[in-house]
């Protein structure tokens, strides 16, 4: 019995990390774009959904109701953070003139960096919120499905990975 619930615990939690990735990278993407048009669907960068959310909804025959609730999951999620993309690129650009400046502040560099741990954390934070809210509108058997394709995709990069 424990080894079963170890096993759920597993693909929940494979199911979560992979709609993290895809949210997080969704986060990115500009409104109405992506598959089925959906503001979560693209995720750029790939993530454990290859690059599209909705191809892994499509994979679980998600509903209609399911991927608008998912959608509007990661919409607001994404309106959450939105403050921090502006804010991000000022940290990027006190970075940029700490290293340009005729002396080095290490301390300053420093500051700079330890805030802008602390925004991606709060990113991150809420990305995995969303994920979970996500996953929740997901049945157990859709969730595994993924957690599925997700290990299989994974296993599949490994081996390219793996020198000849």
């Amino acid at each position: 019995m424990k080894a079963f619930q170890f096993q759920n615990l597993l693909r929940v939690g494979t199911v979560a990390a992979a709609l993290a990735l895809s949210g997080v990278a969704a986060q990115a993407q500009p409104e109405g774009h992506g598959h089925r048009g959906g503001p979560a669907a693209m995720a750029p960068g790939g993530g454990l959904f290859g690059g599209h959310i909705g191809h892994m909804l499509d994979v679980v025959n998600a509903t209609d109701a399911q991927r608008s609730q998912i959608d509007a999951i990661f919409k607001a999620a994404r309106q959450d953070l939105s403050g921090q993309r502006e804010a991000g690129a000022k940290l990027h650009e006190q970075l940029a003139a700490l290293y340009t400046a005729p002396n080095i502040d290490a301390a300053a560099i420093e500051a700079v960096r330890q805030q802008m741990g602390a925004q991606h954390e709060a990113a991150s934070k809420r990305m995995s919120q969303a994920s979970i809210d996500a996953a929740r509108v997901l049945t157990p058997e859709q969730r595994a499905k993924i957690a599925e394709v997700a290990k299989r995709r994974h296993a599949r990069m490994a081996e390219h990975r793996r020198p000849g």
